[in-house]
């Protein structure tokens, strides 16, 4: 009965775009932009929905509480008084994306037989670092069950960003693994995120083979061109790993002991004078979730893909060549993309059986419906950047939160 559930984040009412994250090329970008958080919601209901199409388990990670008035509390200041900064960073929709929820590690790969979740601490970034408390209270109660061990965050000064700079291989999703953590080296002109001091510690509370464990050095490269997470670059699935030929410092030493470690992997290499890093990082090709379905691996990929002709070619020469992905979907996140986030932030995957989550955490289309009715009927249209203080608006995001805790029948077990 095991199966990977892509446990996607619901955008929030808050999404905005106050450009919080340098390094991240899209957020920075289009900071003070007019966001529409409703439509954003309902791109990523959509999302959901193409991936049920898909045959695919499907799952949810909801809002969290905004402005977060208890993070507020703990730097002495309200959201009334807080300079604008601090307003910004408290208001921040970015748990949407729940490939920084955790690292998770299927229970193949541990010595114990058990599902392992640890909650990332997003450390770097004041707006994200904030996220985790909450996280962990979800995380407790959608993964109640035996079958799963959740661990608190790796403490400070070590980053730790989640599964989206950690990926997994395997013959079978149900079969033991290769787990490897990529992490960042300081000295470029971004911030490296994900320090290997905290990947291994995920590794170690995890109970991993160490020698089907890897640790990785993401190249400077690929940060300096905006790669700020190791999945803007490279992205696996069962035996597939996707990357761009500039993914990694030391990319022939990490191929060489991927193969020893897993004889039968795929890696599929785009190069960079087919995709430059600056193409791969705009369109966010390795973005895109890597699945398994019926017709064979498959690419869920955002619009920027198609829209981009370098990389439009050579995702139709690999398909045409009876390359390893054989199928190509498109999906509309343009409004989670403007803030740096495509189709793979907003999921985080876990292999287990369905039966042992909470129902109130996996979704169909039937339960989508009526997620959707609440963002079409609470969410607000559109958030300009100057609005974020206004009382009416703080009212209304709040409410739009309580109405889908309520919907959801979770009033009590996820607030902060």
């Amino acid at each position: 009965m095991t199966a990977e559930i892509n446990f996607d984040g619901l955008i929030g009412p808050s999404h905005n775009y106050a450009g919080l994250s340098p390094g991240n090329l899209a957020a920075t970008r289009n900071a003070g932009a007019v966001a529409y958080p409703r439509a954003a919601a309902l791109q990523g209901i959509a999302k959901m929905r193409a991936n049920l199409d898909l045959g695919l388990v499907q799952g949810i990670l909801l809002p969290h509480r905004r402005p977060n008035r208890l993070w507020l509390g703990s730097l002495a200041t309200d959201y009334a008084t807080a300079p604008d900064h601090l307003r910004a960073q408290a208001m921040s929709a970015s748990a949407m994306w729940a490939a920084n929820a955790a690292t998770v590690s299927p229970a193949a790969d541990t010595a114990d037989g058990i599902c392992h979740l640890t909650v990332a601490n997003l450390m770097t970034m004041p707006h994200r670092s904030h996220e985790s408390r909450e996280t962990l209270q979800q995380l407790i109660v959608a993964f109640a069950d035996p079958a799963f061990r959740i661990h608190g965050p790796v403490p400070a000064p070590f980053g730790d960003e989640g599964a989206a700079n950690h990926m997994r291989l395997c013959a079978a999703h149900d079969a033991a693994g290769v787990e490897i953590f990529v992490y960042g080296v300081p000295g470029g002109p971004f911030p490296a995120r994900q320090h290997r001091e905290a990947s291994e510690a995920v590794a170690r509370a995890h109970r991993l083979d160490p020698t089907r464990t890897l640790f990785v050095a993401q190249s400077e490269a690929a940060i300096a061109a905006g790669a700020f997470h190791n999945d803007v670059v490279a992205v696996a699935n069962e035996r597939v790993l996707f990357a761009h030929e500039q993914a990694f410092a030391d990319k022939d030493r990490f191929y060489a002991e991927l193969t020893r470690a897993m004889p039968e992997v795929e890696i599929v290499e785009v190069p960079a004078d087919r995709v430059s890093l600056a193409d791969a990082v705009s369109s966010y090709l390795f973005n895109a979730q890597l699945v398994t379905t019926a017709d064979g691996p498959t690419l869920v990929l955002p619009e920027e893909a198609r829209d981009n002709p370098a990389v439009w070619a050579w995702l139709q020469d690999h398909v045409a060549g009876n390359g390893p992905i054989r199928q190509l979907k498109i999906v509309d996140v343009r409004e989670s993309m403007a803030n740096g986030g495509g189709p793979a932030c907003l999921r985080l995957r876990v292999v287990c059986d369905p039966a042992t989550v909470d129902r109130r955490f996996l979704v169909d289309h039937a339960k989508l419906d009526s997620i959707a009715e609440v963002v079409t009927a609470y969410w607000p249209e559109h958030i300009a950047p100057d609005a974020i203080g206004e009382a009416d608006l703080i009212a209304r995001i709040e409410r739009a939160r309580e109405m889908l805790l309520e919907t959801l029948d979770l009033v009590g077990l996820i607030d902060s």
